[in-house]
């Protein structure tokens, strides 16, 4: 039956690998008459129910144009996570360094489950699926795969007897699974859709025995899965070797010695609609990989198991922990009080001190919302160096800046001019409204707008301009400011709960 199912899928795979060769025009059409055929195949193939309309699916002038590239990520110990407020991961620091060197703003995409990681990029909800993927003839038959930009093999994740700290590495090796052959009728959990499963199908024609296949839903991540067999709560899973030597700094109790594939090669994906951006990217990655900086992050999360460990014992690494920081109950009751999201509070908070309480400015401003004394004392705070005293006193702050800004009529772009006001002053952004008003541009808009003229007043032509009032300011600051705790207010969104 299993393989009845797989067969089915490899045709309908074909069918949809030949709608998508219709040029651009073609394809939508062409795509919609294969689906057709895929209504009673449901259960056995994933396809995208609904298809991008053309102007949404970006090669890469489009995507020069958005000034955005939309990476599709997954959520893991290793690709993309939020340890102490900050996001991180391999692929997301990869992309984020190809999206510095096309000049373009990272957008991140979170699939939540691995499965839809292809449907995502097909409906064009991003432009590439910016996750190791191991390179497979059947997937090159719905995408295209970029350069190879790293290489694994896959291990069978086991666990070791439990006294094996008493034995000798041959007494473990005798009660371990050496060989192929001993899969034979074993149990072994893997996600459908991923490279694992494939592996595991051909090697049962390879050795001509039945492996129980257990599929797992595509949530899990394959950090997860190590972690279950570790913890007795499935017996064995597949894993890219790079990744279970990494866990295994952690869950030393596991075995990943025996070997289930040759030597694989991973990359990242994109539409077959989009072959300049793979050119782009590709020469992106053959410059890269020739650079220090490539390999740093690499060693980063695949060979710092002491940083891992760390990381995974953590209380602000959202895979375990789930906290940002020390202060989330209260930073949650300062935002219930403002009428925001905490995350969005939270992202201001890492702006002005990466949660660090004792955090001082050069110009006197302290604590964890770098609070000016003589703001505090106004608002009746004294006691910056406590830090419930503090997030209050940044809160009661922002309040003010809430009323003082209440008439833009759009609430997201009045968080824009909230949080500019708190970083430059609400003098300055007024002058930047001013210059907007006098330049022909909306000074109730941020982005384009009121942004770009704050940018000006560190020109003299600007701020000696007689509209504006307050003279000189390092637009830079207010103006990045804003850009990156809304960035990181939309990580956090996606990754803590």
């Amino acid at each position: 039956m299993r393989r009845l199912l797989s067969l089915s899928a490899s045709f309908f795979l074909l069918l949809f690998f030949s709608a998508c060769q219709q040029t651009a025009s073609e394809s939508t059409s062409s795509l919609r008459s294969a689906l057709d055929l895929f209504d009673e195949a449901s259960d056995t193939l994933s396809i995208p129910s609904s298809l991008p309309q053309e102007e949404t699916i970006f090669d890469y002038t489009g995507i020069m144009q958005r000034d955005t590239l939309k990476a599709i990520l997954t959520y893991s110990s290793t690709s993309y996570f939020i340890y102490k407020g900050q996001p991180m991961g391999y692929e997301y620091e990869l992309i984020h360094m190809l999206a510095e060197d096309l000049g373009v703003h990272l957008e991140p995409v979170l699939a939540k489950d691995m499965d839809e990681m292809f449907n995502m990029l097909l409906r064009g909800e991003g432009d590439i699926i910016a996750h190791g993927l191991t390179i497979t003839n059947s997937r090159k038959k719905i995408i295209d795969f970029t350069l190879p930009h790293n290489r694994t093999q896959q291990v069978l994740v086991q666990k070791k007897p439990a006294n094996w700290r008493q034995m000798k590495l041959h007494e473990i090796d005798r009660l371990m699974i050496r060989s192929p052959l001993d899969l034979i009728h074993q149990t072994v959990s893997v996600r459908a859709g991923s490279a694992y499963y494939d592996r595991l199908m051909n090697l049962m024609d390879e050795i001509g025995g039945e492996i129980n296949i257990e599929i797992v839903p595509g949530s899990h991540t394959t950090d997860e899965l190590i972690g279950m067999v570790a913890e007795d709560e499935v017996a064995l899973t597949v894993a890219d070797r790079n990744i279970a030597l990494i866990n295994q700094t952690y869950y030393d109790q596991i075995d990943i010695e025996t070997s289930m594939s040759l030597t694989q090669q991973l990359a990242w994906a994109v539409r077959k609609s989009s072959p300049n951006l793979r050119k782009v990217i590709n020469e992106w990655i053959a410059k890269a990989q020739q650079s220090a900086d490539y390999h740093v992050i690499y060693n980063k999360y695949f060979k710092n198991k002491r940083e891992f460990r760390s990381r995974m014992t953590s209380e602000y690494f959202t895979l375990t922990g789930g906290q940002l920081s020390p202060f989330d109950e209260q930073i949650s009751l300062q935002a219930e009080e403002l009428g925001w999201d905490w995350r969005l509070l939270a992202s201001l908070i890492y702006q002005e001190s990466r949660f660090e309480a004792e955090s001082e400015s050069w110009v006197g401003a302290s604590g964890l919302m770098q609070v000016m004394p003589a703001t505090a004392r106004g608002l009746g705070y004294t006691r910056l160096d406590i830090p419930e005293e503090n997030l209050k006193a940044g809160a009661a702050y922002l309040k003010q800046l809430q009323g003082m800004w209440e008439h833009i009529p759009d609430s997201t772009e009045r968080i824009k001019f909230i949080l500019a006001s708190y970083n430059a002053g609400p003098g300055h952004v007024q002058d930047a409204q001013r210059l907007a008003e006098k330049l022909g541009k909306d000074p109730l808009i941020w982005d384009g707008n009121t942004a770009d003229c704050i940018l000006l007043k560190s020109k003299p032509d600007y701020f000696n301009d007689p509209v504006v009032k307050y003279g000189y300011c390092r637009g830079k600051e207010p103006y990045h400011y804003v850009q990156d705790i809304l960035k990181r207010y939309v990580e956090y969104e996606q990754l803590v709960i």
